[in-house]
């Protein structure tokens, strides 16, 4: 009932908006019906509006994902991994920025859609991670805002059949999604992947999702989202934890650092290492990734950290590792997740 009050103010507050809109293209003797040829979907015309070219990049998509996205500065502030305040201030001055050179919000013509795609691919992908993990609340998964961003991918491919990093996201997030409900048990306790139980997941999405994984892949160049997906469909493939062939998905990440390199694909590179060539080599791969600092407020950077530490029997490392994951975690699921582990721990050392 909120997320249904919450989708009917945000459709009213943008009312006036598309009214006004409808009416200039009117004025200038525009058809309305070609233009929504090219905008299948009112809310994703508004954010291809959003990504104006005269924000930089992260300003477009965070001012996105606040106005259109449904999100918190919280939540929206955790998916750029910086603090509240600083994102606060980003989005005060993209802004300003908007008011004082007189940027318009409009549609944007065909022609310059590929300049903005980019950007509007960030923020679907990050409306649906933030359904995937919800920053806070008792819910770890938030279906509805995971199925708005599929649906909005699936749009984005009907706008650009021809992108293959439109049908790489699509792909990524049907991948992703599918492990849905093997996420949870039946408690409503976080499941890791290594222990799913694999029957729970969903065939269909995952025969669609590697479907358009091969096919972005054939159509190329390669992009972020194509390697993406093709390290979710490695896990897709896998029948057990055991058949990962994680020697495979090091490799893609080593080329999703050389093509799009940030310190969480770092941190994920570290894991596929520490589960390919051993613990000890990944553990100095997580530590050097962690010297320059940025992910010292990343949950996932503490709790990665905590899990190979816990599983090199570094009981005392892992604790304070565990410990400070759950001061950065808001979210019930994983706090309870964090704190299974230190008991296990506790126990283990007695």
């Amino acid at each position: 009932m909120i997320d249904t009050l919450r989708r009917e103010k945000t459709r009213t507050d943008k009312q006036s908006d598309l009214e006004y809109e409808l009416r200039r293209l009117q004025e200038e003797d525009a058809e309305p019906s070609k233009i929504d040829a090219h905008f299948p979907d009112e809310r994703l015309r508004l954010i291809f509006t959003c990504c104006h070219p005269s924000l930089n990049r992260e300003a477009q998509v965070a001012l996105t994902l606040r106005t259109l996205g449904r999100l918190s500065t919280p939540e929206i502030a955790r998916a750029f991994l910086v603090p509240e305040a600083t994102l606060a201030q980003r989005l005060v001055r993209a802004r300003s920025k908007i008011r004082l050179a007189g940027i318009p919000y409009e549609t944007p013509p065909s022609e310059v859609l590929p300049a903005r795609l980019a950007s509007v691919r960030a923020v679907i992908y990050l409306i649906f991670n933030e359904g995937y993990s919800a920053t806070s609340g008792e819910l770890l998964i938030r279906r509805d805002v995971c199925e708005e961003a599929i649906r909005l991918g699936r749009l984005l491919c009907e706008l650009a059949p021809d992108d293959p990093e439109n049908l790489g996201l699509l792909a990524l997030m049907l991948l992703q999604d599918s492990r849905r409900n093997a996420r949870i048990d039946g408690e409503g306790a976080y499941v890791t992947l290594e222990e799913q139980d694999r029957s729970q997941w969903e065939p269909t999405k995952i025969d669609e999702g590697l479907r358009l994984v091969e096919q972005a892949l054939r159509l190329g160049p390669v992009g972020v989202y194509q390697l993406q997906a093709a390290i979710a469909a490695v896990h897709a493939e896998a029948k057990n934890a055991a058949d990962t062939d994680w020697e495979q998905i090091a490799a893609l990440y080593v080329e999703l650092m050389r093509i799009g390199p940030t310190s969480v694909v770092a941190l994920n590179h570290a894991v596929a290492i520490a589960m390919s060539e051993g613990l000890a080599r990944g553990l100095e791969l997580i530590e050097a990734v962690g010297a320059s600092g940025n992910l010292n407020n990343y949950y996932l950077f503490h709790s990665s950290r905590a899990d190979l530490l816990r599983r090199l029997k570094r009981f005392n490392e892992a604790s304070a590792s565990y410990s400070r994951a759950l001061r950065l975690t808001e979210n019930q699921v994983e706090q309870n997740y964090v704190r299974r582990r230190l008991r296990e721990i506790s126990e283990g050392e007695e």
